[in-house]
């Protein structure tokens, strides 16, 4: 999901993380980096769902797409999932 969605070019960088789900278990989460001069709005984050939509089968699909300044990483370039997801909290 996440190679797809930096294929966008609105996308600067992006992590996706599964949600803690009452009905599904888990659903994808991405928070995504935009390129400068881009907005963070609802349309936008609509339009990068159908865009995932029309590349990926719907359990693949992000259910929620939040917008950050910077995604964490390791020194090594790695995403650190943890800190993601310590936004669910």
């Amino acid at each position: 999901m996440e190679a797809v969605l930096l294929e966008h070019s609105a996308v600067a960088d992006c992590g996706v993380v599964g949600r803690p789900d009452s009905a599904a278990g888990e659903v994808p989460v991405a928070f995504v980096v935009l390129r400068q001069a881009q907005i963070a709005n609802q349309k936008l984050g609509a339009e990068l769902c159908d865009f995932v939509a029309q590349r990926l089968t719907q359990y693949k699909q992000p259910r929620e797409v939040r917008f950050v300044e910077a995604i964490p990483k390791t020194p090594s370039g790695k995403i650190l999932r943890r800190e993601l997801r310590k936004s669910f909290a």
